[in-house]
């Protein structure tokens, strides 16, 4: 599983029949303080998250192991909306205080 904040949407009207109605975001990975690097990842999103929120992803063949995108041919999908995360007992990240 990988941190990532959600950056924004992609909307696809033509692709593969079996990715119809899925809703894919565009997301950045997190390091541990909440700050934004590496490259983007588009994302199947399993639980209903929104631009601007941190987020849990899986990518490989685990994307493929949530209800919504079992046999469906995707290669990362959100899982999870964080709360917070601690590190060596202090809080880096607490939603709403740093969005």
């Amino acid at each position: 599983m990988v941190l990532a904040k959600v950056i924004g949407t992609v909307v696809a009207t033509r692709k593969e029949p079996s990715m119809e109605g899925l809703k894919f975001m565009l997301l950045r990975p997190v390091d541990l303080e909440g700050k934004e690097g590496g490259g983007l990842v588009v994302a199947v999103d399993a639980v209903g998250c929104g631009e601007g929120e941190m987020v849990l992803y899986a990518s490989g063949s685990s994307a493929r192991q949530t209800r919504l995108t079992d046999k469906r041919p995707c290669d990362a999908v959100i899982m999870a909306i964080v709360d917070n995360w601690e590190v060596g007992g202090e809080i880096r990240y607490k939603k709403g205080q740093s969005d």
